[in-house]
């Protein structure tokens, strides 16, 4: 070959360059001989003590967002400073290498006392009572561990000025089963934390920021109990759509406990994605890799009005007891089932429920009732807001709206009248004289509508009450949901049914409780005419990335669940009676009065027992809707209370506050609207 005839010739360099190509490929050769040969037991233990660990990645929730795109939920970036286990592995096995050489030579100064006490070498029977086998060496490593990540954690502490301490059970549980994530030791940094983080020049080994999805609600307590709770949500859930049930391991996530959050977690939760991590023989994390992209979830926007919403909350808080007032707003659109407000009071900050409440808060929320949603979720009796009910009732079974009934004087109370039923006696809050439909309502005289009730009969009114679904839920899909409660044509029509049980119910008291909610869809109803309809609390959802193409889900409109079969002639005789509960000089709720807003309202007190039907407080209330030549808007209003009073001195104002924001909100729609026009 023409290499060999070349080397054959007399060429000293040639030669010596063949000798160094031969040499490098005899080394190679070697090489390969001892990876595959020598070395191929080694290489397969290894490989088969690294193995892969799956990691769950929660998907970004989607937004809850009110009617006008303003943000009420939110995921936001959490910043926790925590420690990569795998970089402090070489600081671990050197503390671990310098606590066994301590404990080495404490144990072999006792072996030497003792043979020195002995004067002779020891036995290896006797060496074993000087132990340091593998039990004891895993206890010193596991120290070690605790040891270093105590000191990185006091480092930090005085970097930041933020007293930390690591919990050395939950560390160790950490490493133990989740090695191959970081871990937290500061969670939720402020923007003061963060910053200070970020502007050290020089950062420990193995300490660096970990960012995780959160939750965060931006307006605090505004519209809570509407948006609801969310839980950690850790467990394996294999009903999610696309998502596999079996994880190594889970990073935090959330589900919806109650409210909006629970109703359409669905649509918010999106779809969570998958990596794989490669561990090493020693479960540290070596590389990883994405499986499967996150889906954010898709924002829900609702009907609620943000300002009208804020408006009834803070008319809430200036209630009787201030920020402790018990009691519910709802305003709902007469004519597409829309709830514009829904709030109740007391409440409390959702963010506790991500970030957690201090013991103390916690307990005060608990024992004030904050969590209660007195807007859908609570049964109150009804009172005289339920009169005009009883009221169309008598009008559609004759009643003539001109005829009077006589309001005797109570004898125990000459200022106000009574009505006898049976043997007992009902108070009226009404003074003596000459009733008629108008004036009954206005200064709501119960003589009045139990004379004519019982007159109707009690079947007329039940019928009329179940074509509201009064007893029924509203199938709201919040878990905040109840029914009420409202006699069946059965019950009434049974031997035990009483004349006092069919004048209680006239009036609003007995077998009858409702939730503010249920009121609203009553008093939208009385204002359209009769239609009972659907409360709607979403609009629509959308995702939440415009651009992915996707099609926004529209929620129907103007659902009509029943309706009434009421004949106008009867609706108008209540509406302006109604008005002159407002408007009349003798009007009860007159403190709802809004200037340029004809309102139709009626109060209410009912009076509140317990088990043993002993008085405990009054439930006041002022149901109503405006404006009176075009209805848009009902107005309900209820506060619990312990106190004497009425729904006009104490819920009226809050109307009142409330039909002020629904004007300012009119007339702003009304300037852009003839801005555009011209």
């Amino acid at each position: 070959m023409i290499v060999f005839d070349q080397l054959g010739k007399n060429d000293r360099q040639l030669r010596l360059l063949a000798q160094i190509v031969f040499g490098g490929v005899l080394v190679l050769l070697a090489g390969l001989w001892w990876v595959q040969i020598v070395s191929y037991r080694n290489y397969q233990a290894h490989q088969e003590t690294q193995s892969f660990r799956t990691i769950r990645i929660p998907a970004m929730r989607g937004k809850i967002l009110d009617r006008n795109g303003v943000v009420l939920a939110e995921g936001r970036p959490s910043y926790n400073v925590s420690l990569y286990l795998e970089e402090l592995r070489k600081d671990f096995d050197a503390a671990y290498t310098g606590a066994v050489a301590q404990v080495r030579g404490a144990l072999n100064a006792r072996v030497s006392a003792e043979e020195k006490r002995l004067g002779r070498k020891l036995t290896l029977q006797e060496r074993k009572k000087f132990p340091l086998g593998a039990q004891e060496k895993k206890l010193i490593r596991e120290r070690a561990r605790i040891d270093t990540a105590s000191r990185m954690v006091a480092e930090i502490s005085g970097r930041l000025a933020q007293p930390l301490t690591l919990d050395e059970k939950t560390f160790t549980n950490h490493y133990n089963k989740r090695l191959a994530l970081p871990y937290p030791i500061l969670p939720n940094l402020t923007s003061n934390q963060l910053a200070r983080f970020e502007e050290q020049p020089i950062k420990p080994m193995g300490v660096d920021l970990d960012v995780q999805a959160t939750r965060f609600y931006p307006y605090q307590t505004t519209a809570a109990h509407l948006l609801g709770q969310l839980k950690h949500d850790d467990v394996a859930d294999s009903s999610k759509e696309g998502e596999e049930s079996s994880f190594s391991y889970r990073l935090p996530d959330y589900r919806g406990l109650v409210g909006i959050e629970y109703g359409f977690d669905a649509a918010l939760h999106g779809r969570a994605g998958s990596k794989s991590v490669l561990v090493n023989n020693l479960g540290y994390r070596q590389t990883e890799n994405i499986l499967s992209p996150v889906e954010p979830g898709s924002n829900v926007v609702l009907t609620i009005d943000l300002k009208i919403q804020q408006a009834a909350e803070t008319a809430l808080q200036h209630g009787p007891s201030g920020a402790n007032t018990r009691g519910a707003v709802v305003v709902m659109d007469v004519n597409t089932g829309d709830i514009l407000a829904l709030a109740s009071s007391p409440t409390f900050n959702p963010n506790g429920y991500v970030q957690g409440y201090p013991p103390d808060e916690y307990k005060k929320m608990q024992e004030s009732g904050a969590e209660h949603n007195r807007a859908t979720g609570e049964n109150y009796a009804p009172g005289s807001i339920f009169k005009p009910i009883t009221g169309l009732a008598c009008l559609e079974n004759g009643l003539n709206p001109k005829a009077t009934i006589y309001n005797p004087p109570n004898p125990a109370d000459p200022a106000h009248g009574h009505i006898k039923v049976g043997t007992r006696t009902i108070h009226d809050t009404a003074p003596p004289g000459d009733y008629n439909f108008h004036r009954a309502i206005v200064r709501s005289c119960n003589t009045y509508f139990i004379t004519n009730g019982m007159k109707t009969g009690i079947e007329r009114i039940v019928r009329l009450g179940q074509k509201f679904h009064l007893g029924e839920n509203m199938k709201l899909q919040t878990r905040q949901d109840a029914a009420g409660k409202f006699p069946s044509l059965e019950r009434v029509e049974s031997k035990n049914w009483r004349d006092g049980d069919t004048a209680n119910i006239c009036f609003g008291q007995g077998e009858v409780a409702v939730t503010p909610i249920q009121m609203a869809v009553v008093y939208s109803a009385i204002a359209n005419g009769g239609k009972i309809l659907w409360p709607q609390l979403v609009d629509h959802i959308e995702p939440q990335d415009v651009l992915s193409g996707g099609e926004p889900i529209l929620f129907e409109k103007s659902r009509v669940r029943d309706n009434l079969g009421v004949s106008e002639r009867s609706m108008k005789i209540l509406h302006e009676a109604m008005l002159g509960e407002t408007e009349d000089a003798e009007g009860t709720g007159k403190a709802a009065i809004v200037p340029g807003l004809h309102i139709c309202g009626k109060t209410g007190t009912a009076q509140v027992t317990d088990s043993e039907n002993r008085h405990t407080g009054w439930n006041y209330w002022f149901a109503s809707f405006a404006p009176y030549e075009n209805p848009r808007y009902a107005v309900v209003v209820l506060v619990e209370s312990q106190n004497t009073g009425s729904g006009g001195t104490t819920c009226a104002p809050i109307a009142h506050e409330v039909y002020m924001a629904i004007q300012k909100m009119e007339n702003a729609h009304q300037s852009k609207t003839l801005a555009l026009a011209q």
